[in-house]
């Protein structure tokens, strides 16, 4: 036997890290095994299927007895893997105890099993996300107080606009990981719904086996729906959702807000340590970053894989959200499409996650070259601040054109734009040197910068509480 077709070479951002345990194709075939031995314990709760029958499904429903190859080739008859694990399954059952073998699926359809398996596998994969998503907040909320005063030149389309600090700009980073984390909270405390509905969405088959057992409860339905979502931790579904994959397509949601807000991070990462600017610093390590070609390159690694989840899951996102379109009691293709599509998005957001975790935890900041770039620019930066202070002495206007025109005299001559502006009546008529000086003093000119850190922090503060009080008590 082995792990199956996909190694993930071709997946860099996730290969070997701690989602692909979640989200691999063994794991998969794990949760589809999962979901029958919950369905038949289910059953034995309510009586219809023997308890000792229901522990021997249970006990050799192990994903590493079956070989994963014949499943998935054998996949390609039926157009879905179930009916490959259900035939392994009841073999294995067969050998220990034949009367067993009777009991396993039964009732049941692939659909059921399957879409109950892809929400184990995406709740699963949801909390391995969610711990990196903490670890990235943790660091965050870390550089965020160290830098609250550290300058930092405020880049708006490509170009030094106004000053601001580099606490400000992880604070925001770490906002977008705060909203992210919310939005995966609310699915996991909400709950993500099992898949029960049989053939059709009635459960008649289900109901059929309980009259022969001599069940003939009217709420048995009901009865059973609860027990199997009892028995996975899942959400109880209002009815079935073969057609209204309002589940998966929440999930694609998630993950695409995940890895939208890491990539705006990475972006950021990206910019800032560029040779030039030299700002930042990826973490380092033995062979990370290294060039094919060039002996000299370190490379942003970590970014650069977090862009890659970013630039890709928004696809993978709406081939789920098309597949909400599905016809009949059960669609032919629409269901089908989800399911690598929806995998692979977990894989990305899980990997990005990963990386982010590591990326914020060993970010080495340069406050000098912050500083030094901030200074390019220098009183530039501040000339918006001159103009706000001018306005209601000269006019708005007045004082907006002659901004305007002084900076762009500094720009063509070379002179400082405090000279040009000293030097100017109507601006030596209302102000003295000294205070145009402080006004034009770029590291001065941050705003609210501060309280906006602490305001953040304080939102951090309180979601990582939330957080802690979501996944306490529930199954790992």
């Amino acid at each position: 036997m082995t792990e199956g077709f996909d190694h993930g070479l071709l997946s860099p951002g996730s290969a070997g890290r701690g989602i692909e345990d979640a989200v691999r194709d063994r794991a998969v075939l794990q949760a589809m095994l999962d979901a029958e031995a919950a369905l038949v314990r289910a059953q034995a709760r309510l009586g219809v299927v023997p308890g000792e029958h229901a522990d021997t499904i249970t006990a050799v429903a192990d994903a590493h007895r079956i070989d994963l190859d014949a499943v998935a080739r054998r996949a390609t008859e039926t157009a879905n893997p179930v009916v490959a694990v259900v035939a392994a399954l009841t073999e294995l059952v067969t050998a220990l105890d034949p009367a067993a073998a009777e009991y396993v699926h039964r009732g049941s359809t692939s659909q059921d099993i399957l879409d109950t398996a892809l929400i184990l596998v995406a709740e699963r994969a949801l909390r391995v996300i969610d711990a990196d998503l903490a670890a990235t907040a943790d660091a965050l909320a870390t550089l965020a107080d160290r830098h609250r005063g550290t300058p930092l030149a405020g880049r708006t389309l490509t170009q030094h606009a106004v000053p601001t600090t580099f606490g400000l700009k992880a604070a925001t980073w770490l906002s977008g990981v705060l909203d992210a984390r919310q939005a995966i909270h609310a699915l996991l405390t909400e709950g993500l719904p099992v898949q029960l509905g049989g053939a059709a969405g009635t459960l008649g088959a289900y109901l059929e086996f309980a009259r022969l057992a001599g069940d003939t409860d009217d709420g048995y339905a009901e009865k059973l729906i609860h027990a199997f979502a009892e028995e996975l931790s899942l959400a109880e579904p209002h009815a079935p959702w073969h057609t209204v994959r309002t589940p998966l397509h929440a999930v694609a949601g998630v993950l695409g807000l995940t890895t939208g807000v890491l990539g705006a991070m990475a972006a950021d990462v990206q910019v800032m340590a560029r040779t030039e600017i030299g700002e930042l610093a990826e973490p380092t390590g033995p062979g990370r970053g290294v060039s094919s070609a060039m002996p000299h390159k370190r490379n942003p690694v970590l970014a650069t894989r977090i862009r890659a989840a970013a630039t890709q899951l928004p696809m993978l996102a709406a081939t789920v959200a098309h597949c909400l379109v599905a016809e009949d009691e059960r669609p032919g293709g629409a269901w089908h499409a989800e399911w690598q599509p929806f995998r692979e998005a977990l894989r990305l957001a899980g990997g990005a996650a990963d990386a982010a975790a590591e990326l914020a935890g060993g970010l080495t900041v340069f406050p000098d070259r912050m500083r030094a770039n901030l200074d390019l620019a220098g009183e530039f930066m501040a000339s918006e601040r001159l103009a706000v202070r001018l306005a209601p002495l000269l006019g708005k206007a007045v004082a907006k054109e002659l901004l305007t025109t002084l900076t762009g005299r500094a720009v063509q001559t070379g002179q400082p734009l405090r000279d040009l502006v000293t030097a100017d009546p109507r601006v030596t008529a209302v102000l003295d040197p000294a205070e145009v000086a402080t006004l034009l003093d770029p590291a001065g000119y941050v705003g609210a910068a501060d309280l906006l850190v602490d305001r953040v922090l304080h939102r951090y503060r309180t979601v990582g509480a939330r957080s802690a009080l979501a996944t306490e008590g529930r199954r790992p």
